[in-house]
């Protein structure tokens, strides 16, 4: 295991790496309230199946920087999955894994630079037909209450409350009985500061309200922007816990018709929204079982 650190225009990556410097490239991608800790699982197992595996602090997590663009939307954090492959020499065997957050990038970053990856692996956030068609139901815009509280600056006041109790609480709704206490350590030393608990917020307001004013979008993001609803041309394995308490499992029923022949959806069971943690042995094997098609 190596860390590095990588300097892009607008934003400069904490990243870690695992396996061989020769190995297939595999870029792993976290989400909310996340850290690059929650791939402490999967990244030395993908290692141990010869893959080369980068694993960023996402965007405006420390150690991470903020991003002096403040461009917290989906095509930037696609288009740092496509500059981190760059960076890193990757090839066409690459593979792109991402949860939560790190799941809506997968589709747009595949489907923009199509030419760099071969497959990939989402967890928990569906394409985004999917969930704006999940949004047309009280169910699930019930389970998304904290999206609508984000937008407000009331929940930068809030969040830290009580040493970050409100993460706490979703970890505990989201994955329940999963004892989540060191990733929820992991999550309060990342977002500690009101620039980087800002910055992990942005990521809503950004998704449902658009950039604001202070938002510089460059050339790159902008070209992969347009790729927002497009179906990427690889297959996807898409992965979803039964128990999910923050997308139901029910609202990803359709995904395989939203993505290219060769994809699939597999529900974990009793799993929740961390399922890779929750349940490693079957995330894995569906993992290994994808991917040996290839």
């Amino acid at each position: 295991m190596s860390e590095h650190v990588v300097a892009f225009d607008d934003v400069t990556l904490q990243v870690t790496s695992h396996g061989p410097s020769d190995g297939a490239l595999a870029v792993l991608l976290h989400g909310f309230p996340d850290t690059a800790l929650t791939f402490r699982h999967l990244a030395p197992h993908l290692a141990d199946l010869g893959y080369r595996v980068i694993v960023p602090s996402m965007r405006g997590y420390a150690p991470s920087s903020i991003a002096s663009s403040q461009d917290y939307s989906v095509a930037a954090l696609a288009t740092d999955a496509n500059r981190l492959h760059e960076y890193f020499g990757g090839d066409e065997r690459a593979i792109l894994v991402g949860h939560d957050w790190g799941s809506a990038a997968v589709y747009p970053a595949l489907a923009s630079d199509s030419q760099r990856w071969s497959r990939g692996v989402a967890m928990s956030v569906p394409p985004l037909a999917a969930m704006m068609s999940a949004f047309m139901s009280f169910d699930q815009l019930q389970r998304s209450w904290y999206m609508f509280f984000f937008q407000h600056p009331l929940s930068d006041m809030v969040v830290p409350l009580d040493n970050f109790a409100l993460i706490s609480r979703l970890w505990q709704s989201w994955s329940p009985g999963y004892e989540s206490d060191l990733d929820v350590s992991a999550v309060v030393g990342a977002l500690a500061g009101d620039v980087h608990l800002t910055a992990a917020l942005s990521y809503y307001r950004a998704a449902l309200a658009g950039p604001s004013a202070d938002t510089v979008i460059t050339a790159r993001v902008a070209q992969t922007m347009a790729f927002a609803s497009s179906v990427p041309p690889q297959p996807i394995l898409y992965l979803h816990g039964e128990n999910d308490g923050c997308i139901s499992a029910a609202s990803t029923d359709l995904v395989e018709t939203m993505l290219a022949p060769g994809s699939r959806r597999v529900v974990i069971s009793t799993a929740g929204h961390f399922l890779h943690l929750e349940r490693p042995t079957e995330v894995h094997r569906e993992i290994d079982l994808f991917l040996a098609e290839a």
